[in-house]
C-alpha cells in the first residue's frame, strides 16, 4: 500500500511516517520543508501520483484572523484535486469543531471538513482532542498579568503518539465516509491541568478559575471539548507523559 502524508514533518506527522513505514507501507513523506506545498500546489502531484490513500495532518501558520481559512480553504482543495483517484482521503481534525466555530481558527477547520465531505469522494476525518504536547501552549494563551486564567472546562488531552497510531489504522482498513473522533482516557478541567503543566515545570505562577475566560476566542460549556460518546481512547495518560517528558 502506497500512503502520501502531507504535513509529515510536523508533530503528528513525524510519528505517523514512522509508523505507517513498520506497519509496512510504502511511505512518500510530503512537507513544505521537502518541497512539497499544498498552499502554491509544487510539487503536489508528483507526491500523491499512484497513492492509496492521502493523509492530511497540515496545519495552519496561524491561529488568527483569515491566515488559518486561507490556508485550510486553498491547502484542501488543492489537495483534493491532485488525490482524484486515491482511494481513500484521511484528514485529522479537532473534536468540538462544530462547537467552535466562533473561532477564526475552528471556522477554518469547519471549512476544511465540509470541503472534503462535499468532494464526494472515500474519505475519513479522525476529531482529536488537545495534545499533551500542545498543553503548553494553551496556558501561555491564558496569560493574564503574573498568572493565567482559565475554565474548568472538561478536557481528555491526548499524546501525539496515540493519535499517529489511529491514523495508521484508519489508513489501514476501508473509508469511513464519516468522523470518527479520539481522546485521551484522563479528564481534566483546563485550569486543572493548567497547574499541573505548571507545577511539573517548577513555575509557581497561579492559575485562576474563571469560567468566562475564552479558548481561542471561544466561550466554553464543560463539554464543548470533549469527544462524543464511542470515541476510541488513547492508551497514555497525561501525568505518565508529563513526567517522562520531562525526565528526557
Amino acid at each position: 500500500m502506497k500512503i502520501t502524508v502531507m504535513g509529515a514533518t510536523g508533530r503528528i506527522g513525524t510519528h505517523l511516517a514512522e509508523k505507517l513505514g513498520q506497519a509496512g507501507a510504502e511511505v512518500t513523506a510530503a512537507s513544505t520543508s521537502l518541497g512539497v506545498n499544498s498552499v502554491t500546489g509544487e510539487g503536489l502531484r508528483a507526491a500523491i501520483v499512484g497513492s492509496d490513500v492521502v493523509i492530511d495532518v497540515t496545519n495552519a501558520a496561524s491561529f488568527g484572523d483569515d491566515t488559518a481559512l486561507d490556508f485550510f480553504k486553498t491547502s484542501t482543495r488543492n489537495l483534493l484535486a491532485a488525490s482524484a483517484d486515491v482511494k481513500h482521503y484521511i484528514a485529522l481534525s479537532v473534536v468540538g469543531t462544530p462547537r467552535l466555530v466562533e473561532s477564526d481558527y475552528f471556522r477554518a477547520k469547519m471549512v476544511q471538513e465540509n470541503l472534503i465531505r462535499a468532494a464526494r469522494r472515500p474519505y475519513t476525518i479522525l476529531h482529536s482532542t488537545q495534545l499533551f504536547e500542545f498543553i503548553c501552549g494553551v496556558v501561555d494563551l491564558a496569560a493574564d498579568g503574573d498568572g493565567f486564567r482559565l475554565p474548568s472546562a472538561s478536557v481528555r488531552p491526548i499524546a501525539a503518539d496515540n493519535v499517529a497510531e489511529m491514523l495508521v489504522e484508519l489508513a489501514m482498513g476501508a473509508a469511513r465516509n464519516d468522523t470518527v473522533e479520539i481522546g485521551g482516557h484522563d479528564q481534566f478541567g483546563l485550569d486543572e491541568i493548567a497547574r499541573m503543566h505548571l507545577a511539573a515545570n517548577e513555575d509557581i505562577r497561579q492559575v485562576v478559575t474563571d469560567n468566562g475566560a475564552r479558548y481561542y476566542g471561544v466561550e466554553l460549556n464543560d463539554d464543548t471539548l470533549l469527544p462524543l460518546a464511542g470515541a476510541r481512547v488513547g492508551s497514555l495518560s497525561y501525568v505518565d507523559w508529563l513526567y517522562s517528558s520531562m525526565a528526557n
